[in-house]
């Protein structure tokens, strides 16, 4: 019997990666209208140079075990009170400026100044573009008083707060919200799962994970004996980590919680 509903926050209820983007093309469009350069080529560039620096850093390991890509380094504060998040806060400020520095070079632009402009500039088109899914307040609706529900999500508090606090009518649909920087460890290690587990006072076989990442959200609920859904919007290919279901659209969730009431 299905009691609760863990649900992953990043690109399975917010539209994380649209939003990411819609700062991208605002950001470099910038660019386009002062030097006359191919926006889309610069945020490729720029994408490239900063994953190329990010993992560059000794802290790129711990960013790797949250689960803190590159593209959140470009706008988040980390004002965390954890000694890996200060490391972040003091870094991040040259890592933008040097990835949109390098991105511009590599277009033929060399203006320090104006790669500092625009590091300045995509944190801030980033947190005027949140996206949220079109189902994702009808599902909520929907669930809300039958099953509980949980927030599972990888990453800095304060960024992920953030995230919140800009979609804030998410916020209310939670009876609990668990994110990775607060417990020490990101998903897929199980103890995150077994954490939210304990605070919800269920065994494994009473929830459902829902998450769009095979390698986090499916491992790490597959690894702690919680059925998972994957939501699979993309068609992307399915590599080793198999998950108990697989959708297309929140909506399919409904047969699926149907046939685990029988």
């Amino acid at each position: 019997m299905i009691k609760a509903i863990f649900f992953d926050l990043d690109d399975t209820l917010l539209w994380d990666q649209k939003s990411v983007k819609t700062a991208f093309e605002t950001t470099c469009k910038l660019a386009e209208e002062r030097y006359g350069v191919d926006a889309a080529k610069l945020e490729e560039h720029v994408r490239n140079e900063a994953a190329a620096l990010y993992s560059s850093y000794d802290i790129f390991p711990f960013t790797q075990m949250i689960g803190i890509n590159p593209f959140e380094g470009l706008w988040g504060n980390f004002l965390d009170d954890h000694e890996e998040f200060r490391k972040m806060k003091e870094i991040v400020p040259a890592y933008r400026q040097e990835a949109w520095r390098a991105g511009l070079k590599k277009m033929g632009v060399d203006e320090p100044q104006f790669a500092r402009e625009l590091a300045e500039t995509f944190p801030m088109e980033r947190r005027k573009a949140p996206f949220v899914y079109e189902e994702t307040f009808e599902i909520l609706d929907d669930l809300q008083g039958k099953y509980q529900l949980l927030l599972l999500t990888n990453g800095s508090p304060d960024l992920q707060k953030t995230k919140l606090e800009i979609t804030s009518e998410l916020v209310p649909y939670f009876d609990q919200i668990v994110i990775s920087g607060d417990y020490g460890k990101g998903k897929p290690d199980p103890g995150i799962f077994e954490h939210a587990l304990m605070l919800m006072s269920l065994k494994p076989e009473e929830v459902l994970m829902v998450g769009d990442n095979l390698m986090t959200d499916i491992l790490g609920a597959n690894r702690a004996g919680i059925k998972s859904v994957w939501i699979n919007r993309h068609g992307k290919e399915r590599n080793e980590v198999i998950p108990t279901y697989e959708i297309k659209h929140l909506e399919e969730l409904f047969p699926i919680l149907a046939q685990l009431k029988d």
